[in-house]
């Protein structure tokens, strides 16, 4: 049976700003499809949590996206669950130092695959859903597409390619489907190898205007303002970060 509710899939979206986009967009109505690659105990639970408060509108499912034949099937489960697809979020990402002299193949392929030709390949797949219901892509860029981070080459690289990619898919896919990105500045720190040190993160706050960190809830809003209340924006990337990106 096809929903009354619209659907979204959002790719990396058992924690973080992925998850605080979920349960925005829940809040407003949607049915979600929480994609997660390691974090089954997070996705399941954040499914669970969204069940509570409307029954059967969300469901999480398991894919690799930097293995290309796990993406079609993850396309065809997002659609088939409600029948109709919506939105499409790609959220997820790799994020981490790889000097050019340090980089392998196998950084590219990781890099890459997950964050430029998943995208792709995922939006191509969900296409013909996204017409039939005259849906909208959104994109997360980086800040790092346009100014590239020391030491991230592979990753700066990448979300210049999404970024690039959000504005051709803007023209190529008009009228039915409108595509954007949201870039964001420092919402919540990286994790892991990429963590910074509080004298960084005084540093980029420093260069912020707002002179203070964002929180997850400007992120969700933004894209919930491209998927929902902008029928007339397609091919733009929206910066959400304090003005951080006027002093790069």
């Amino acid at each position: 049976m096809t929903s009354q509710h619209p659907v979204a899939l959002i790719t990396g979206a058992a924690h973080r700003l992925g998850a605080h986009t979920a349960r925005h967009l829940h809040g407003r109505g949607w049915n979600l499809v929480i994609h997660y690659r390691s974090r089954e105990a997070q996705a399941r639970s954040l499914a669970e949590d969204l069940n509570s408060l409307r029954p059967d509108s969300a469901v999480a499912i398991k894919a690799d996206l930097s293995q290309a034949d796990q993406i079609s099937p993850l396309a065809e489960k997002a659609i088939g669950q409600w029948g109709r697809l919506d939105g499409l979020i790609n959220n997820a990402s790799v994020f981490y130092p790889k000097p050019t002299e340090d980089a392998t193949s196998e950084d590219w392929e990781t890099v890459m695959h997950t964050n430029l030709r998943a995208p792709f390949f995922l939006g191509q797949a969900c296409l013909p859903a996204l017409r039939a219901s005259g849906g909208s892509i959104v994109n997360l860029i980086d800040i790092y597409g346009e100014r590239p981070l020391a030491n991230h080459p592979l990753y700066s690289a990448s979300k210049s390619g999404l970024a690039t990619l959000t504005k051709a898919w803007a023209k190529d896919l008009a009228p039915e489907v409108r595509v954007n990105g949201v870039s964001p500045g420092a919402i919540l720190w990286p994790e892991g190898e990429s963590e910074i040190d509080p004298e960084q993160q005084q540093s980029i706050l420093d260069r912020t205007p707002l002179q203070r960190t964002g929180e997850p809830a400007d992120i969700a809003g933004a894209i919930a303002y491209l998927l929902c209340d902008a029928p007339f924006v397609t091919g733009q990337i929206l910066s959400v970060d304090g003005g951080r990106s006027l002093n790069m």
